[in-house]
């Protein structure tokens, strides 16, 4: 059962409720499903009995007591508890399917995951003023409003009811993407920055980081196919997974070159918090060089190109898929050692991949997108393509196999996973008008 169809759940549950007499309430157009918070369990959790609470006339918990039987007798759900003033966390029969069938759902809509009917039929009239801001946002609002099932229309004249605070200058030397980013990130009251930190390739850009994490899955798919290997949803994780035995028994860490060419034909960034000589190793980048750029040491010394001004390092360089070992004679010596003294069976290590917090904002772009389209609003779109680029880019480095390790079920399951949050990007960045680039 995925977030979707465990809020179309929650509705029925309610409806049920309101047919029996027990609530005499409007049944809601929606029901927001998230993971429990503090003081919560299960694997979700709903506040729609402290949304139905006051018109029902009831207390929250109350109301949350009445829709719990309605929802534990749903099918896919495995229990229902109450907590706090009203809170419903769900339990599903199982926990594994969830992911799983929120990628199946999102791989078989495409670029059409999250669009839904909110609008369906209706026609919104948008009059802006002669302004570069409000006619750049109302465009967007025609793509959004459209995934809903509506109609937009733009005209100039009174009275104006869709008016951002305007730009204090002409955007349009930070060439279209950056442009467009400028005018519709910011909510409507307000004032746009129209300055070059646009184009900057770092971290602290969020339209590089929604456009990086992008060009980011679409590398991590094409090596992976030089792998051998597509992307096949499923769970994330096995029991145990063959590992080079030289990284188990002398902890080995690729280091200086070696370690750029395995992180470029791989996609796999440096991990951890502490700073290297190189930069900070949280994103992989090093000084002057955005993410890791696998240009090498080389590159430490050029300038990270503009984005929209000149052309930029590519991501996939094109590196043969057997050339992603980069295991040394010493350490396949020292392999053959190691299995000769396990009786010939590979050495195995548990895997303990977390699962990543990539569920809740992937679950949540359809109600994200139905909100920016009712509230005419493609700031909230914007935001959250940050927040799937930001959930996702830590994910990256563990989704293509590493050294001596054989591609598999997980790591099938995990390029999946990527491949859906590249969806969700690319997507989202099309309803702005602005480009999910290939290469970065």
């Amino acid at each position: 059962m995925t977030p979707v169809e465990l809020s179309r759940t929650v509705l029925h549950a309610v409806r049920r409720a309101v047919d029996g007499g027990e609530l005499d309430v409007t049944v809601p157009e929606r029901a927001v499903v998230t993971e429990p918070g503090p003081g919560g369990c299960g694997d979700f959790s709903t506040t729609i009995a402290l949304q139905l609470a006051r018109p029902a006339g009831q207390p929250p918990r109350r109301v949350a007591e009445i829709l719990r039987p309605h929802l534990a007798d749903a099918d896919g759900v495995r229990d229902v508890v109450v907590t706090g003033p009203g809170f419903l966390n769900i339990s599903l029969d199982d926990q594994a399917d969830v992911l799983t069938a929120l990628v199946r759902e999102i791989r078989s809509r495409g670029a059409e995951y999250g669009h839904g009917d909110a609008l369906a039929g209706e026609v919104v009239a948008l009059r802006v003023p002669y302004e570069v801001r409000a006619e750049v946002v109302a465009d967007a609002v025609v793509r959004i409003v459209a995934t809903q099932g509506g109609r937009a229309t733009v005209e100039h004249g009174e009275p104006v009811n869709l008016r951002p605070v305007p730009a204090p200058e002409d955007p349009a030397p930070l060439g279209p993407d950056a442009a467009q980013w400028a005018l519709l990130h910011p909510a409507p009251h307000d004032r746009p920055r129209i300055t070059a930190d646009h184009l900057v390739q770092r971290e602290g850009n969020p339209l590089f980081r929604v456009r990086y994490a992008h060009a980011r899955i679409r590398s991590l798919s094409r090596n992976a196919a030089r792998l051998g290997f597509t992307a096949e949803p499923g769970p994330l994780h096995e029991p145990t997974s063959l590992v080079s035995t030289s990284l188990v028994s002398t902890g080995h860490e690729p280091t200086g070159q070696e370690s750029a060419g395995q992180h470029e034909s791989t996609g796999h960034e440096p991990t951890g918090h502490q700073p290297t000589a190189h930069g900070d190793a949280r994103f992989g980048h090093g000084a002057g060089r955005p993410y890791g750029d696998p240009l090498g040491p080389a590159a430490d010394t050029a300038p990270a190109p503009a984005a929209d001004t000149a052309p930029a390092a590519d991501v996939d360089t094109g590196t043969d898929a057997q050339d992603v070992d980069t295991g040394t004679e010493a350490q396949e010596a020292e392999a053959q050692k190691a299995e000769a003294q396990s009786g010939g069976a590979p050495r195995r290590t548990p895997v303990t991949t977390p699962p990543p917090p990539l569920q809740t904002p992937l679950a949540d772009h359809p109600r994200v997108l139905a909100l920016a389209a009712t509230q005419r609003a493609p700031d909230r779109l914007a935001r959250h393509l940050v927040t799937v680029a930001d959930a996702v880019l830590p994910f990256l480095p563990c989704v293509l196999p590493r050294g001596e390790e054989k591609p598999s079920a997980a790591h099938r399951a995990r390029l999946a996973l990527a491949e859906a949050a590249g969806t969700v990007l690319a997507g989202g960045l099309s309803l702005l008008g602005i480009d999910a680039p290939e290469h970065l």
